[in-house]
Parts: C-alpha cells; structure tokens; sequence
C-alpha cells in the first residue's frame, strides 16, 4: 500500500522568508543562503523584499523528500 507523503499548508500563496524557514525546520539566514546559491525554487523578488511561491515550494519539497525504511 503506498502512502502519500504530500505536503499541505494553506495560506498565502507568496511566502516570506521566515515562513519558510519554519515550514523547512531551518533559520532565516539559511533560506537566504539558499536562494542566494539557487537552491530554492519560486523565489520571487519584489524590490528588496524576497518572496517565495508556496506552490513551488511544495512541489520541490515533495520531490525532494525520501520514503522512510521499515522494517
């Protein structure tokens, strides 16, 4: 039986860079790090401001996360 692991946040479809960092478990400081090294998928720039499209983002966590191992 296969399990679906998708992930699923509502809010704003544009995400600010504290919230991502909680959603990823991190701190802001390495969001920007991987933004900066193009890491991160749907970043959207705004003036100075650095937005980040939830879609996108679920999307790239989705394909990046691993099945668990059981036993």
């Amino acid at each position: 039986m296969a399990e679906n692991h998708e992930l699923r946040v509502s809010g704003p479809t544009l995400l600010l860079v504290g919230e991502v960092a909680a959603i990823l478990r991190t701190s802001p400081k390495a969001v920007y790090a991987m933004i900066e090294r193009g890491l991160l998928p749907g970043v959207v720039r705004i003036g100075r401001r650095v937005l980040i499209q939830r879609d996108d983002l679920l999307h790239w966590l989705s394909q990046k996360s691993a099945p668990s191992l059981e036993r």
